[in-house]
């Protein structure tokens, strides 16, 4: 077995601490990578907390997962000691049923999460808060040389969770786009619009964002609370991607849609919506959900920040300082996402 120096939960909504514990030896697909960096997302302390289902303790977080491989077993070929690789959601999926037949194994019903989850042999999966991982080699992403390395992590998570969407509904140009929300996800939503070449509005609660969602691209600013400004806006795009996990009424935003308007919810929050009916009928107004993405699609999503030079705005912070960064983190006190550098282990 591999020894492993990580920070990982005790118990339920317990702060984390340092933990040693193994993983397995490297089969032949698999690969073991160096993390040098694991991004920290809202989930995680949904996990921890035991918010979503029962969780499996000690528990070791993170799932934006990047660093170097260092060993491959022997039938791996995909890459070679010393390549960038990165790790997300998930590092397992059966491959035969129709969701991974279809490019979705985020949704196989048989696929194993990266942490807090049982692996095919019923051992507990351990996350990225650690200095080293072991993964079959067709769940690891190559990332480019070109992109900073600690910014790319958040887009195993933060940054597929968005681009998905905008890609299965073919977003781009000539499409007015509005970004409900600022926040980890809502920044790389206006980046990938804007790449995509559509018109960016971000809609915010807080007047106080609108130089922030300027100067990462966004070409319009409409504070939700203001009844003008929202009925400015009436009647106006073609899509709306709501990305805010906290509760909150979205008729008002249904009606900024056009006839046939499409709205996409990646943002999760804990209370059942409440819609109108006559917000969807009126405008043949679709309401659509998206989850994360395939293999080949965060790939693509990876080849495409390459390209266009896009990384999510972070904050680097040490181990240690974890949980002041959860704390934060439910505050909304970051832009736009706290990144752990490994070396502080």
């Amino acid at each position: 077995m591999i020894q492993v120096r990580g920070y990982a939960a005790p118990a339920v909504n317990e702060k984390l601490a340092p933990w040693n514990f193994e993983r397995r030896e490297l089969g032949a697909h698999d690969v073991q990578i160096e993390i040098m960096y694991c991004g920290v997302c809202h989930s995680d302390i949904h996990n921890i907390k035991n918010e979503w289902y029962p969780g499996i303790f000690p528990m070791v977080p993170g799932h934006e997962i990047v660093g170097r491989i260092t060993a491959a077993g022997e039938q791996a070929n995909k890459f070679k000691v010393g390549d960038l690789a990165g790790v997300g959601t998930y590092v397992d999926s059966c491959g035969e049923c129709e969701d991974c037949k279809h490019g979705h194994e985020q949704f196989c019903a048989q696929g194993v999460q990266t942490y807090n989850n049982l692996d095919r042999n019923g051992q507990p999966t351990y996350g990225g808060y650690s200095n080293t991982i072991v993964v079959d080699e067709e769940y690891v992403f190559r990332i480019s040389e070109k992109l900073d390395l600690a910014a790319t992590a958040p887009l195993l998570c933060a940054g597929v969770t968005t681009y998905s969407p905008l890609n299965r509904w073919k977003v781009g140009k000539g499409h007015k786009l509005g970004v409900v929300g600022l926040g980890g996800l809502g920044h790389m939503a206006v980046k990938f619009g804007v790449a995509l070449g559509a018109e960016v509005t971000v809609f915010s609660t807080s007047p106080d964002k609108e130089e922030a969602a300027k100067t990462l691209g966004a070409h319009h600013f409409v504070v939700t609370k203001d009844e003008e400004q929202m009925k400015s806006v009436f009647h106006s795009f073609d899509f709306v991607l709501d990305t805010v996990s906290a509760n909150h009424d979205i008729n008002p935003l249904i009606g900024v849609l056009r006839t046939n308007g499409v709205y996409i919810n990646v943002g999760l929050p804990s209370k059942p919506w409440e819609i109108s009916s006559f917000s969807v009928v009126v405008g043949n107004k679709v309401i659509t959900g998206s989850g994360h993405g395939g293999l080949q699609e965060v790939q693509e999503m990876l080849d495409f920040c390459a390209e266009h030079n896009i990384v999510s705005e972070i904050e680097l912070i040490d181990i240690k300082d974890i949980q002041s960064a959860f704390e934060r983190m439910e505050k909304g006190n970051v832009r736009y996402r706290f990144v752990i550098d490994m070396a502080t282990l």
